[in-house]
């Protein structure tokens, strides 16, 4: 379907913001962590983000890519388990998300089918009528949606971008953000600058990025690291089968 392609695809844009800071080959060191150099930092910093089991994200802000600011707000795990939202901004619509195990709900608010959907989807709100959409992890239609809530997704991702990042990476001064100490390290690249706040604690998560220039103005915030993702799903006079609303057909992936 197409305006869940839409809001899974803003998801993967807010989580895509990590690569161009956390990249580089694991150091270690003994001595104190914010003394280290910018390097090591953003090095410990993802290999703390690739080593964690599930955590919670929040995006916000325009990402530069031509589209009204929104916001992701999502819980993942690396056993596919997800739950959280998006919203497109702009009146664009908004889309709650839960999958747990093989099983898939969404649920489009009306702007989001009015705008996203222009043929046929204030009907489909209709049919609705503020109950989720349930379908199966294996269905083509809901395939962007599963992605997106992989946390070994977002894993593979930071991977494969490991060696692509260029530019200059500088430290600043140890800050507190949340009243978590955090020292920012950040890349300077193609008229774009993203900064990493990274836990001075711990197993030094990147517990912020923000991500400035380039036409984009945006902040991701990470937090609830290896905790468990909400386990509730909607109850089953609250979803409609995605087959009954939109065919029998899978859409082609």
């Amino acid at each position: 379907m197409a305006g869940q392609r839409i809001a899974a695809r803003a998801a993967a844009c807010a989580t895509v913001t990590v690569l161009t800071v956390t990249a580089g080959a694991v150091a270690r060191a003994d001595d104190d962590f914010a003394s280290l150099p910018a390097q090591q930092i953003a090095d410990r910093s993802r290999d703390a983000l690739l080593g964690v089991r599930s955590l919670h994200l929040r995006a916000r802000g325009d990402l530069g890519r031509g589209r009204d600011a929104m916001t992701v707000d999502l819980s993942l795990d690396r056993d596919g388990n997800c739950a959280g939202s998006v919203d497109l901004g702009g009146d664009k619509g908004a889309v709650r998300i839960v999958k747990r195990g093989d099983a898939v709900w969404v649920k489009p608010d009306a702007d989001f089918w009015k705008n996203q959907v222009p043929v046929g989807g204030t009907t489909f709100d209709s049919v609705l009528a503020g109950r989720y959409l349930k379908g199966e992890a294996s269905d083509s239609r809901l395939r962007p949606v599963v992605d997106v809530c992989d946390l070994d997704t977002f894993r593979e991702l930071v991977s494969d971008n490991a060696d692509r990042a260029d530019g200059t990476l500088t430290k600043g001064t140890v800050t507190t953000l949340d009243g978590v100490r955090t020292v920012p390290v950040t890349r300077d690249a193609r008229g774009q600058r993203v900064t990493a706040y990274v836990d001075t604690g711990g197993a030094h998560h990147p517990v912020r990025l923000t991500v400035r220039g380039g036409g984009a103005d945006a902040a991701v915030d990470f937090s609830g690291f290896d905790e468990p993702v909400p386990t509730a799903t909607p109850a089953a006079d609250d979803t409609v089968d995605v087959s009954a609303l939109l065919g029998r057909t899978p859409a082609p992936s």
